[in-house]
C-alpha cells in the first residue's frame, strides 16, 4: 500500500493547502479517503479525477466533504470532453441521508452506504470500522491489503475500544486537533498526549498525526506525542508519501 497525503488542516484549509484527504494505492487501484475542502485541486497534482476507483467517506463534515460536488463536476466535464469512465463509487454511512443522497449524482458518481459492522470490500482494499466519538456519526478504518495495515482515526476524542481496533497497525493515521494540554473530548478530537498513549498501547509501528490545528508550533505536537510513544512519528504533511 502506498499512502500518499493530499490535505490534513482540520476544519478547513490554510492558505493553499487542503483539509481532509488521502490517496491510497495499491496493485493499481486508487481510493479516495475523505476529499475535504481543498481536495481536488491539490489531488490533480498526483491523479487526475477521472483516474480515482472509488472514495470513502468517513463523516458529512465539510472539511471531510466540501469537494464532492466538485470531484463530481469534474469528471461530468471531463465526460463532455469525449473521457469514457464508469460511474465512481462514493461510499459513506447513511445515518444523514441527506448528505449520503449526494454522493450519487447523475451517472457520475453513486452512492453506497458501508455497513459499520460489517467489512466493505473495495477493489483490493478490506476495511472494517468503528464508530468514532464526534458530534456527528463518524467511523474510523482499519484497512487491509496483503498482510498490511492502515488505520485511519478520522475524527474523534480517545476512545478505549480504539486500542484493540487499531493493533499492531504498520501505519496509525490519528487525528491530532489539539496540543496536549487542551482537553478534546467536548469537541469530539484528540490531543498529542491522547494519540502518542494511543499508538503506544496499540503497538502500531508508526504514527502520523494530523487533521492538525491552526495556530501554536506544530513541531510541539509531536515533542508531547513522543513523551508517550517512542516509535516513529510524523507531522502530516502535503504529499507526503508512505509505503508499507
Amino acid at each position: 500500500m502506498k499512502l500518499t497525503i493530499i490535505g490534513y488542516w482540520g476544519g478547513y484549509p490554510k492558505k493553499n493547502a487542503a483539509s481532509s484527504g488521502y490517496l491510497l494505492e495499491h496493485d493499481g487501484f486508487h481510493l479516495l479517503i475523505d476529499c475535504g475542502s481543498g481536495v481536488l485541486a491539490k489531488l490533480q497534482n498526483k491523479l487526475e479525477p477521472e483516474d480515482i476507483d472509488a472514495v470513502l467517506i468517513s463523516h458529512y463534515h465539510p472539511d471531510h466533504i466540501a469537494d464532492i460536488g466538485v470531484l463530481q463536476h469534474a469528471r461530468l466535464i471531463q465526460g463532455f470532453l469525449g473521457k469514457e469512465f464508469p460511474a465512481l463509487p462514493i461510499y459513506g454511512h447513511h445515518y444523514n441521508q441527506n448528505e449520503f443522497t449526494k454522493l450519487t449524482y447523475k451517472e457520475i458518481t453513486k452512492g453506497f452506504a458501508y455497513d459499520p459492522n460489517g467489512v466493505l470490500k473495495v477493489g483490493p482494499f478490506q476495511v472494517t470500522f468503528i464508530k468514532t466519538d464526534h458530534p456527528v456519526p463518524c467511523y474510523a478504518m482499519r484497512i487491509e491489503a496483503d498482510g498490511k495495515v492502515l488505520v485511519y482515526t478520522a475524527d474523534s476524542s480517545f476512545k478505549e475500544e480504539f486500542i484493540e481496533f487499531s493493533k499492531d497497525a504498520d501505519l496509525l493515521l490519528c487525528e491530532c486537533n489539539l496540543y496536549g494540554n487542551q482537553n478534546g473530548k467536548p469537541a469530539g478530537h484528540m490531543n498529542s498526549i491522547e494519540a502518542g498513549r494511543f499508538a503506544k498501547r496499540a503497538a502500531v509501528k508508526q504514527l502520523v498525526l494530523t487533521h492538525l490545528p491552526h495556530y501554536g508550533n506544530l513541531s510541539d505536537l509531536v515533542h508531547e506525542a513522543s513523551a508517550e510513544y517512542t516509535g516513529i512519528i510524523s507531522l502530516a504533511e502535503e504529499f507526503q508519501t508512505i509505503t508499507l
